[in-house]
């Protein structure tokens, strides 16, 4: 069953690629016609989980669990371990509950011994669980991923919830690594990541709407009682970011993810505080249709097109896409009025800086 289901996760996460919006079309850089960089001295580097990353992204948590997968993992860590990326496992609750598929998983740090990975489990898994999957990879850090909507549309998925807040105290409190919450594609509230800060958590994914839509996909596996109405749940990465700011001036750490494609996308991100970028769905077509050395050089030339980005923004380094101007428009502004999240000041960040 689990590994029919993680299959059918990949063919219709590949099906659903450059399909959704992603709001990043209502964030507008202001742009700057006088830049004072080279784009050989500009510096991506970014420094999260207590290290230091040389690129801004990286390959986010994707799959798992069967024949399959196993292979794709092969490519994605083969890919991590010729660009220097950072790699996040699928869940390996799929491990956790077959044993026989563990080394779905385990190929990852068989492919990459010296990399930097993640492993990846459920908020519904125990403290125990979770330090079995750290093993297991050998991880530098854990991501507890957050699925509600999913769990709720799965015809087998959970359908109680009350124990998860005590599962993630009980991992911080045992996982001696750097531990970050993840969203699957639904976004966060600045009331969640407050919630979470309280407990002690210091980094978040915020992974929003716009990528891999897992209503779609579960409501797909359903028989009967067809809920795809629910597939609009949730906020956007750019909302998400948004929501973070407060957070952010606690020094906790954001991620982005959730439908993010190409460099602009990537520095707007930046531009709102983000430290790296996650990317699936990216990864997860160029490897199947175009193969591991397209992929690497994919890498290659999104750092390139990076560098050019910032060249045009006048950015010397990354914190500084933080100093860029970026006027917030249509829907997200709404929201954010709404919300009363403050936006007009990003607009004249330059000036003020």
């Amino acid at each position: 069953m689990t590994t029919n289901r993680k299959d059918e996760h990949v063919k219709n996460a590949e099906a659903q690629y450059a399909i959704q919006r992603t709001d990043f079309e209502d964030l507008h850089f202001v742009h700057y016609s006088l830049s004072h960089q080279a784009s050989d001295r500009i510096d991506l580097s970014t420094n999260l989980f207590n290290h230091d990353f040389k690129t801004p992204f990286y390959i986010n948590a994707m799959t798992g669990g069967s024949a399959w997968t196993k292979t794709i993992n092969e490519r994605f860590a083969t890919v991590a371990r010729e660009t220097g990326l950072a790699m996040a496992s699928g869940s390996v609750s799929a491990a956790i509950k077959d044993p026989t598929v563990r080394d779905s998983f385990r190929v990852i740090r068989e492919i990459n011994p010296e990399g930097f990975v993640i492993a990846n489990i459920g908020a519904d898994r125990t403290a125990k669980q979770a330090k079995e999957a750290v093993e297991l990879l050998e991880a530098n850090a854990l991501e507890i991923h957050l699925n509600t909507p999913q769990e709720v549309v799965m015809p087998e998925g959970d359908r109680d919830f009350r124990h998860f807040e005590d599962h993630i105290r009980e991992m911080i409190q045992t996982i001696d690594l750097p531990i970050i919450v993840k969203e699957v594609g639904f976004g966060m509230s600045q009331e969640l990541m407050q919630d979470l800060h309280n407990l002690g958590i210091q980094a978040f994914d915020v992974s929003g709407n716009g990528g891999t839509n897992f209503v779609t996909i579960e409501n797909a596996r359903r028989s009967a009682h067809e809920m795809n109405y629910l597939a609009e749940w949730g906020q956007s990465t750019a909302i998400s970011l948004l929501e973070s700011q407060p957070l952010q001036r606690q020094n906790v750490e954001i991620v982005a993810s959730g439908g993010i494609k190409h460099p602009l996308q990537m520095a707007k991100a930046y531009a709102l505080g983000a430290k790296a970028v996650g990317m699936s769905g990216q990864f997860l077509h160029k490897v199947l249709n175009d193969g591991i050395e397209a992929t690497v050089q994919m890498v290659k030339d999104y750092e390139e097109q990076l560098r050019l980005i910032a060249l045009m923004l006048d950015v010397p380094k990354l914190a500084d896409f933080q100093n860029t101007d970026l006027v917030v428009s249509g829907y997200v502004a709404e929201w954010c009025a709404r919300r009363q999240i403050p936006i007009d000041y990003l607009a004249k960040r330059r000036l003020n800086h």
